[in-house]
């Protein structure tokens, strides 16, 4: 059984929008775009090469694909991250029928929940979806979200998409480690908890 894990660049207060350049994304009026560039040339300080051995697959919303399928395949190989990505299966979720160049990427089969659960009973090692925001936000909904990689990075920005909201219950997850790089920017992973967290009792 796959293992679902989201990798997530935020600010403090859960912006992930913008994170790459001026023009990344511009919605909503954002006008912050590139806000993680600055704390970029450190991020080696708390990326594990290694952990891209355990992904087995990539999960993307469409945007994020369009986006990450216009860069990475031009990339060499001696890039670790070019190579997992260029080499590993991709499922992008969309209800249109987008063209799907990037070898290896295919649309994600039926309704979200139910393709990643297929996605989930097909193999081993970790599907991995990076980005995607309103994907992570429907499947933490629906509590299929096993892993979080979150890269909070010491900035606040007041508006923009935050990855967080709408989760209908409680979530519990345990801290499994944490690192910092030398530009303040923290590396936090969390691993979904098997026991419910506690509820405050209303006395008086």
């Amino acid at each position: 059984m796959r293992r679902l894990v989201a990798v997530e660049f935020l600010t403090l207060d859960g912006v992930m929008q913008g994170l790459g350049s001026p023009t990344e994304d511009r919605s909503g009026g954002f006008d912050h775009g590139g806000w993680g560039v600055p704390y970029g040339d450190v991020m080696h300080e708390v990326i594990d090469p290694n952990g891209l051995a355990g992904t087995s697959a990539y999960l993307f919303g469409r945007r994020t694909y369009e986006k990450m399928a216009a860069f990475w395949p031009t990339q060499p190989d001696d890039n670790p991250m070019a190579a997992s990505l260029n080499s590993a299966p991709k499922y992008v979720a969309t209800r249109s029928t987008p063209p799907l160049e990037w070898a290896g990427a295919v649309r994600l089969r039926g309704e979200l929940t139910a393709g990643v659960q297929q996605l989930r009973a097909e193999g081993e090692g970790d599907v991995v979806i990076l980005g995607s925001g309103d994907v992570v936000r429907q499947l933490l909904a629906v509590d299929r979200i096993d892993e979080l990689r979150l890269f909070i990075h010491p900035l606040l920005l007041g508006d923009g998409k935050r990855l967080f909201g709408g989760v209908p219950e409680p979530r519990s997850f345990r801290l499994k480690s944490i690192n910092t790089t030398s530009k303040g920017t923290i590396a936090a992973v969390y691993t979904k908890d098997s026991e419910p967290p506690d509820r405050p009792t209303l006395t008086g």
